[in-house]
């Protein structure tokens, strides 16, 4: 059997959720969405667990979408069909990533991420439905893949940080440090790196010793007013949209670009701010 590519264990009344690819910086294949909603869902099935912390084995938190799996391989595949193209099979496949994603989010418990490294891509989207989320100041957290190959499926980014700050980020792919990320109310902290542990430990035990069910009250309330700004709303057009980038004109040059040269190389090109396309 492979290894699992997520962990669980109960430490008294925290659930410690942990991705665990690390050879792969935690890069989500097809198996860790449905690993993550299932550890989500065992430890909201725990009366012992009041709090669950989210971390990432290895280097990094989550590198995102395992590119070498969906980018290098040639068409057909996973999230890049061959055309003409049918979007209700994409959106199919990546809305139920983003249901798993978003299991974080609706988690009666409240879930705490410790990020170090980087959160990028699809690893921002796990990130991002966090409850709290405290990072080293100089980890990475953006989405790379805006400027070609997809839109955030979680659309957390302008939950967090409003409209023109979502925009600044999502306009241009970049990524920012955990002390920016902090400043502009992305996350919850930012803390050196050194003291990462300890700092989601303290957190973690502050929130553990209130009761789950004052816990859960506080958690639905904010997490409501959300719901009622349409977030569903705006995560079916992101998903749409996730599927539509990776089949534009650009979207299919990336791909071809990643076949030829391997993703490390056509990422590199995509982000390194010379113009794309026409």
């Amino acid at each position: 059997m492979p290894d699992p590519t997520v962990l669980y264990e109960r430490d008294g009344r925290i659930a410690r959720i942990t991705l665990n690819r690390p050879d792969k910086l935690n890069a989500i294949n097809d198996t860790m969405p449905g690993e993550l909603r299932e550890a989500v869902g065992r430890a909201n099935r725990d009366d012992r667990v009041h709090v669950l912390v989210l971390a990432g084995a290895g280097r990094a938190f989550c590198a995102g979408y395992d590119l070498e799996l969906y980018a290098e391989r040639p068409r057909p595949g996973p999230y890049s069909q061959a055309l003409p193209w049918d979007p209700m099979v994409d959106y199919a496949g990546m809305s139920e990533n983003t249901a798993c994603f978003m299991s974080l989010w609706r988690s009666p418990k409240p879930v705490l991420c410790k990020v170090h490294g980087y959160a990028v891509g699809g690893g921002s989207d796990i990130a991002l439905c966090a409850d709290l989320v405290v990072m080293a100041e100089e980890a990475r957290i953006g989405y790379p893949p805006a400027r070609v190959w997809g839109c955030p499926t979680t659309a957390m980014w302008v939950y967090r940080v409003g409209a023109e700050r979502a925009k600044r980020l999502l306009l241009t792919g970049d990524l920012v440090t955990g002390a920016e990320a902090a400043r502009t109310g992305l996350v919850a902290e930012a803390v050196a790196a050194a003291d990462l542990d300890l700092a989601v430990e303290r957190l973690a035990a502050r929130m553990a010793g209130v009761p789950r069910n004052q816990l859960m009250m506080q958690k639905l309330m904010v997490n409501q007013a959300y719901e009622n700004m349409g977030l569903a709303t705006t995560q079916l057009l992101a998903t749409l949209f996730d599927g539509i980038a990776r089949h534009t004109p650009e979207g299919f040059a990336f791909k071809a670009r990643c076949e030829r040269v391997g993703f490390k190389q056509a990422v590199r090109e995509r982000d390194s701010g010379a113009p794309i396309g026409p």
